[in-house]
Parts: C-alpha cells; sequence; structure tokens
C-alpha cells in the first residue's frame, strides 16, 4: 500500500503564535511530527503543507519535503482539512503520482509515535476499512455526566443521559474522543466522499497518557510534563 503522509502546518495561528514551531522541552511542535515520520516503516513519502516560508524552512532543516506553497486561500483561519489534502493529492497525481491512501499529521500532536502511524496503517490494510481514526477514552468526562445550564441558570439533563442515571463510572459503557493524531483515509474516500472517515471506520486508541491536541499555552504546559513521563512506554492499539 502506497501511503501518503501530509503534514498540515499553516502559519498564522491565533491562539498560540506560530504555534507549529513553538518549543517544547527542546524541540519544536513540527520536529516531532518530523521524527516521528522518519522511523515510520509503512509511510512511502511525506509532504508538508504550509503557506509559510518559515515554517518551510525549518521542515527541510528536518529533512521533510516540500515540493510546493499551500495556495493562500487555504492558509484562512477557518479553512477546512479536506481541502488542504485534496491539493496535495491532486498537485501530486497532475505530475503522474497517485497513493492508496493519506496520513494526516498535526503537529499540534507531539506525542504521536511511529508505532501509532505504523499501527494504524497496518489496521487499515488488514481490515480493508475506509478509514482508522485516532481515538482515546473519555474518562471521567463521560457523556452520562453532561448536563446543559438553560437561560435561567438551570441544570438539565441531556436526553441520552437518563439512561445512564445513577450507574457506577466502572459500569458506564465505554466512550471515545477523537484524539487528533492518527487520520489515515483511502484516498477514493477522501477525493470521492469530500471525507477523513468514510462508511467503514476503524479506532487506534491512544492511551491518555498522550492524548493530547496542542491548542493553548495550557497545553504546552500539559505536553512538557507528559513529555516527562517517556511516550514510548504508552504504546496505543487497535480497538477491539
Amino acid at each position: 500500500m502506497r501511503v501518503l503522509g501530509i503534514i498540515t502546518a499553516r502559519g498564522g495561528s491565533k491562539g498560540i503564535p506560530n504555534k507549529n514551531l513553538v518549543e517544547v522541552a527542546g524541540k519544536s511542535l513540527l520536529q516531532y511530527t518530523a521524527e516521528a515520520v522518519s522511523t515510520s516503516q509503512l509511510l512511502t513519502r511525506t509532504i508538508l503543507s504550509t503557506d509559510s516560508n518559515e515554517i518551510a524552512i525549518a521542515g527541510q532543516e528536518l529533512g521533510l519535503e516540500f515540493p510546493f506553497v499551500r495556495p493562500a486561500h487555504l492558509a484562512k483561519d477557518d479553512t477546512p482539512t479536506i481541502p488542504v489534502l485534496k491539493h496535495v493529492v491532486e498537485t501530486l497525481a497532475q505530475q503522474g503520482q497517485s497513493y492508496d491512501a493519506v496520513f494526516t499529521l498535526q503537529p499540534t500532536n507531539p506525542l504521536r509515535l511511529a508505532s501509532d502511524i505504523d499501527g494504524a496503517i497496518g489496521l487499515l490494510q488488514e481490515t480493508g476499512a475506509d478509514s482508522v481514526i485516532g481515538f482515546s477514552d473519555v474518562g471521567e468526562r463521560h457523556p452520562a455526566r453532561m448536563k446543559r445550564i438553560d437561560a435561567m441558570g438551570r441544570v438539565v439533563d441531556p436526553e441520552f443521559a437518563e439512561a445512564f442515571e445513577g450507574q457506577r463510572r466502572q459500569d458506564l459503557p465505554p466512550y471515545y474522543l477523537r484524539d487528533g493524531s492518527v487520520y489515515v483515509t483511502r484516498c477514493e474516500v477522501l477525493m470521492q466522499q469530500d471525507s477523513l472517515k468514510g462508511n467503514d471506520c476503524r479506532g487506534w486508541l491512544i492511551p491518555i497518557e498522550r492524548a493530547l491536541n496542542v491548542d493553548s499555552p495550557f497545553d504546552l504546559f500539559l505536553v512538557e510534563q507528559l513529555l516527562k513521563l517517556g511516550p514510548q512506554r504508552f504504546p496505543g492499539r487497535a480497538a477491539g
């Protein structure tokens, strides 16, 4: 299977300025992804997609391939991921290069391991699924414990929570939250359905010790603490 890794690293982030190049424990967020990619055994090729000259230079210094600039209309604050991925796939197709699947790699997931990348690709091959996406157990934030607060400040139970009322945490059915570190999708699903998921999606489970998407200064603090634990001690696994 030919799998194209696409590192999506737009410039101009708002929450954390120049987020993709921010350093944590002596390395930029981009470097953590570059290192995971470099030791993957199943990625055929990896492309850096960015509109930023600074990110492009940093990526090339890390050994990443940057064959073309992301167009400005695909580098806005509200640009979805799918058009960015399709631009890379279409541009490479025009050059006569085709792939079976695309692995979306966000630098904001610095705790992703090469074993997550290869494990998810292996699961895609083994099952014939449309996609494999990373998830982590919601733990204490189970939907059964969620409430709404109305305009008068009154606490309201969502309808779905009634079925779980009074159950102990360990008796609740497991629920999972998308982790963001693993998205591997067959190209026909991406290109024809405009979807990263498709109809047959399998899960790759990320331990809570590594399930973190950097979106705030507090997240950066948490990443630094989790790095001290040694991410390799907490391997991911196929769901089921």
